[in-house]
């Protein structure tokens, strides 16, 4: 059964061409036909009942305003980026490579300078002024930007890069790290606190010596953060038979350490390098399989169903849009891109927010008190958030008793009060589980293309969508190429 057309690329020549995601066999295909390769069916989404229910959370945005390229024809992308009139998303996230040089040599890895045979490392002035571009984006400046590589703390400037990136107003500002050297120099990770680091995205594959032979050094890194006050979220990366057994023991991980791990967010392996057919059939796996593990592996403590797709939270942007009367950052990634939840962590317990509220019910309240602070103006905003903040009271289940009265203490707090204080007293009380399926070749559909919100800064002044950088037509391959110095250098 055909569900829609869209375009792709032809895992072979990377040709942009035409492809049908379809529905068969109880699975989710992308299928194609290169004039020149063939024909080529790929695993796109495992489960079509999860499939059907993002999809009713699809919601297309306006883009950036003052995108660098604004008269681009459709059917431009990919091989025409940066962002244009044809992207229908803010940048969310923006990632900065700092350098390609790293002190481990992982073997799914593609930022690996010896394997290129030069460095890629702009310069400080260089990474200023992307993050310029970046801060200039129109409605809404981007609130956030990721330093990665390579191993950013390879740079010796990084602390004054970060010290940059909060003068210039990042709300949120992060690394993505392996760890090794926060792990072996405590001062580090007092100087990226003291700098305005906010939170450490530490690559963390699983929880034994068969699927992270580097436990110690993750376990010495979250202590010395730890020990700082410095946030962590665990990022695995997420391979079929490799460590796809232990999702449920690395959130288990991240709950007995809930004092410094923020978050866990599970990427399932996109076969960015070389990869064979083989490889791609016995290795792949998809957000539902990832969510089907953790069910089975928690017990049913924490099932599929609570987990929904990005875009649900469009009704917080509305409302506080609404409320202000400034612009905000709205969240139009593509229904099937990721899928997160909250789980509340208490001495004895662990429960799904769903577990407490109605979502569906709680966000329709939501949508509802934007629509009408809309309507009433200025004077009645507040008697607009009043009744509105009393509606949602239905929303909230009776079950799970004081995780709720916690969780209402904290809607009443944020909305009534303003007391902003209350979220982050949420935050240090819960724990974001998010999985995010970045693209490669094989998967590749430009419909998600044109919706991404995690976008990459780089030096010839372009943003380019996070999985067109990195499976795209050779975008990375090319800057790095042209920003390159020889290892010698």
């Amino acid at each position: 059964m055909l569900i829609k057309k869209t375009r792709g690329l032809c895992p072979t020549c990377n040709t942009v061409i035409d492809a049908d995601i379809v529905e068969e066999e109880g699975t989710i295909w992308l299928k194609q036909a290169c004039p020149e390769h063939g024909q080529f069916k790929n695993l796109y989404w495992s489960d079509p009942t999860m499939y059907h229910r993002f999809e009713r959370y699809n919601a297309v945005g306006n883009g950036i305003a003052n995108s660098q390229n604004q008269d681009m024809p459709p059917g431009s992308c990919p091989t025409a980026c940066g962002i244009c009139n044809n992207h229908h998303s803010q940048t969310l996230l923006a990632n900065i490579d700092l350098t390609n040089r790293c002190n481990l040599d992982c073997d799914f890895c593609f930022a690996n300078a010896r394997a290129c045979g030069f460095i890629y490392e702009p310069d400080f002035d260089e990474i200023v002024k992307m993050m310029k571009l970046l801060r200039d984006e129109r409605p809404v400046p981007a609130p956030a930007v990721q330093f990665s590589g390579g191993e950013p703390t390879m740079r010796e400037d990084l602390v004054r890069i970060i010290r940059t990136a909060k003068e210039m107003g990042f709300p949120q500002v992060q690394i993505a790290s392996n760890g090794v050297r926060i792990a072996k120099e405590p001062e580090l990770a007092l100087q990226l606190k003291e700098a305005g680091l906010n939170t450490v995205y530490l690559h963390f594959d699983g929880v034994t010596q068969r699927t992270n032979p580097f436990l110690k050094i993750h376990e010495k890194a979250i202590e010395n953060l730890k020990a700082v006050g410095l946030g962590v979220v665990l990022v695995p990366t997420v391979i079929r038979g490799r460590n796809d057994n232990e999702v449920g023991e690395i959130i288990r991980f991240a709950i007995e350490h809930i004092a410094v791990v923020r978050g866990v967010n599970f990427q399932p392996v996109a076969f960015t390098g070389a990869a064979s057919d083989d490889d791609v059939k016995k290795s792949r796996i998809t957000i539902p399989d990832v969510l089907q593990n953790i069910e089975e592996q928690m017990g049913g403590v924490l099932k599929k169903d609570d987990f929904y797709p990005v875009p649900c939270v469009l009704p917080f942007s509305d409302l506080v849009e609404a409320y202000t009367g400034r612009p905000q950052v709205r969240f139009t990634a593509h229904q099937h891109c990721g899928a997160a939840t909250y789980v509340f962590v208490q001495k004895d317990s662990v429960v799904p927010v769903n577990r407490m509220v109605d979502v569906e019910s709680f966000f329709e309240s939501i949508t509802q008190m934007a629509e009408t602070i809309k309507r009433g103006g200025t004077i009645n905003k507040y008697k607009a958030l009043l009744e509105g903040v009393k509606n949602m009271h239905s929303s909230v289940k009776k079950g799970e008793q004081g995780n709720t009265t916690e969780f209402w203490k904290m809607i009443g707090k944020t909305l009534i009060g303003q007391n902003f204080e209350a979220l982050r007293e949420f935050h240090w009380n819960a724990l974001f589980i998010g999985t995010m399926h970045f693209m490669d070749k094989y998967n590749y559909d430009l419909d998600r293309v044109s919706r991404c919100c995690i976008h990459y800064a780089t030096p010839d002044g372009k943003l380019i969508p996070f999985c067109t950088y990195n499976s795209g037509p050779v975008y990375r391959e090319e800057i790095w190429k042209r920003y390159a110095k020889k290892l010698e250098q």
